[in-house]
């Protein structure tokens, strides 16, 4: 979990700044969703936890999802943007500044709100019973560290300005709309877990190669 947020931090400071490097970013988000994956197979090796330490675990487990699946592609999102926006043709349409903003400000607040949620309904559901979380409700804020990379892989698509800014919106539009819709989702297996695990190396593989191909300069 630690390393989940010291990889988000990293990727955060990454997408910053007039030298933003958001295909670093990209990568060290598919890092912290990999940390995510085996940081609870972690926490119950340990038999003899106590339940503040099992509170203690949702919480900092939480926190770490907000910035690192909550924070980090947003800030990924606004790196892309404001290279789009630069480098953008003469005359070409480009969605103010304050859409994004927006757009980014509801995707943190479902991620916010879903987590709350997770975080009193699995410290009642401890209560009542030992047992492992077989489903979800709502879309895990943790499926971001496939999204956006994903996305990504097929940046070179969307290379003028107006069709990258409508797409990134509508993909964190959606994303974050799942975070909060009352459906539910079977908690995946170990089997496919380790499915979920080859489908990042892939997307990673993905990223690094359109990352070379297309020798993106983000300035």
């Amino acid at each position: 979990t630690y390393c989940s947020i010291i990889s988000a931090i990293v990727g955060i400071v990454l997408s910053l700044g007039a030298t933003a490097h958001p295909q670093w970013a990209v990568l060290l988000l598919l890092l912290s969703g990999l940390c995510d994956a085996f940081d609870g197979k972690v926490a119950r090796t340990k038999k003899n936890r106590t339940k503040a330490m099992q509170n203690f675990g949702i919480q900092i487990d939480s926190l770490a999802d907000i910035v690192a699946f909550g924070i980090l592609p947003v800030c990924i999102g606004l790196a892309l943007w404001n290279h789009s926006a630069t480098h953008a043709e003469a005359g070409s349409f480009v969605l103010p500044h304050s859409v994004p903003i927006l757009i980014s400000c509801l995707y943190i607040l479902a991620a916010v709100v879903r987590l709350a949620y997770f975080n009193v309904t699995e410290e009642l559901r401890q209560q009542e019973t030992d047992e492992c979380r077989k489903t979800y409700t709502g879309l895990p804020i943790t499926s971001a560290a496939l999204i956006f990379p994903f996305f990504f892989c097929f940046l070179d698509i969307f290379q003028r300005a107006a069709i990258l800014h409508g797409a990134l919106l509508v993909v964190m539009a959606l994303t974050g709309a799942s975070f909060v819709m009352p459906f539910h989702i079977r908690k995946p297996r170990s089997k496919e877990q380790w499915a979920l695990l080859g489908i990042g190396l892939v997307i990673a593989a993905g990223c690094i190669f359109v990352w070379v191909r297309f020798r993106m300069r983000i300035v």
